[in-house]
């Protein structure tokens, strides 16, 4: 039995026809799990969520009135942004802390964490998607938040933000265009990850779907506190807004992924 709530549903006008989604939104655990085995000091690790991105979706969701589903389990217990037959859905070992109550693992729990945690989150990604496209009459454009390290393996990363795709730019080049237009930040474009990952949110509810999407990075130490919080959904806040009112971003057309052909039959949340 599931003792926590899955997913959060942040409330806004379905008619809007945009969607926000944060997959890492949180660190928790339910308590039969035991931490996993760690200290409590691993859960404020980006290992655990994405630092600032809780209360980023939050203030992005206000300013603009829009809905957002954000997942209610740490990414440490399954991560939501990795397909079901993708072997880091779990992770055994995360940027060098050993997880113990992910090795061993039985084929049981391992079904179990997808069939608790997994998929119903993406079913309420689903069916909040669905509700804004039929209320609003068109595709949807879906916005999903992500945060990331400062440095990895001792080497910094020069972006203050980072925009993962695929192969559908329809989002993506304006969203850069406009984050760069101040001249104040520097933008990554599919840095310092490539956001075509097989069965991931993007992949299961957007590439496949033909439905405009982006994938938004900020660096953890930018929104890691209040004012960096605030400051970067006064930013966010005005680019969202001009993307969502752009018709060609409301408009179902199917890509083919760089990952390879589309599973025949959709993806069952």
């Amino acid at each position: 039995m599931n003792d926590l709530p899955v997913f959060e549903i942040i409330d806004g006008r379905h008619d809007s026809g945009l969607v926000l989604l944060a997959d890492h939104a949180t660190n928790i655990v339910p308590d039969r799990y035991g931490r996993l085995g760690l200290p409590d000091s691993a859960f404020e690790r980006h290992i655990a969520y994405d630092i600032g991105i809780e209360a980023l979706t939050r203030s992005l969701a206000r300013r603009l009135r829009v809905p957002a589903v954000m997942s209610r389990f740490s990414r440490l217990l399954i991560d939501p942004n990795r397909g079901e037959d993708d072997p880091t859905i779990i992770m055994r070992i995360s940027d060098g802390a050993i997880i113990p109550g992910n090795h061993p693992i039985t084929q049981t729990e391992w079904q179990h964490r997808i069939d608790t945690y997994h998929r119903p989150y993406h079913r309420a990604v689903s069916e909040v998607i669905a509700e804004v496209a039929q209320a609003s009459g068109k595709a949807p454009l879906v916005l999903s938040l992500h945060s990331y390290t400062p440095a990895w393996k001792g080497v910094p990363r020069p972006w203050h933000a980072a925009v993962l795709w695929d192969t559908d730019e329809r989002a993506v080049r304006p969203l850069i265009n406009a984050l760069e237009a101040g001249g104040d930040i520097l933008v990554g474009d599919n840095e310092p990850y490539d956001g075509a990952l097989k069965g991931d949110t993007m992949y299961r509810h957007c590439m496949m779907s033909g439905i405009p999407h982006a994938l938004l990075e900020v660096r953890q130490d930018l929104i890691g506190h209040d004012g960096g919080v605030e400051a970067w959904a006064d930013r966010l806040a005005p680019i969202f807004a001009r993307l969502n009112a752009d018709p060609m971003l409301h408009e179902y057309r199917i890509h083919p992924s760089r990952t390879g052909p589309y599973p025949p039959t959709a993806i069952k949340p």
